[in-house]
């Protein structure tokens, strides 16, 4: 369920006209540190929403590996 909910919430992510504009890991990484912070996806309320999911390592941060599942 966990996998339905996540693939349904990127759907609706990646077809959003603002987060279509806005999907590479580099407009979210602000500090270009090579990670998405919870703090830097505040900036797309979509995103915000799944991040808990896409974390899959529990760190609170996104990886471009992490992230990559949007996409």
């Amino acid at each position: 369920m966990k996998t339905l909910n996540t693939t349904l919430a990127v759907l609706v992510l990646a077809s959003s006209s603002a987060a279509y504009a806005a999907v590479d890991f580099a407009s979210f990484d602000a500090d270009g540190d090579g990670a998405i912070t919870k703090q830097e996806a505040q900036v797309n309320a979509q995103l915000v929403k799944i991040f808990d999911n896409l974390d899959a390592d529990g760190n609170g941060e996104l990886s471009k590996e992490e992230f990559a599942k949007v996409q």
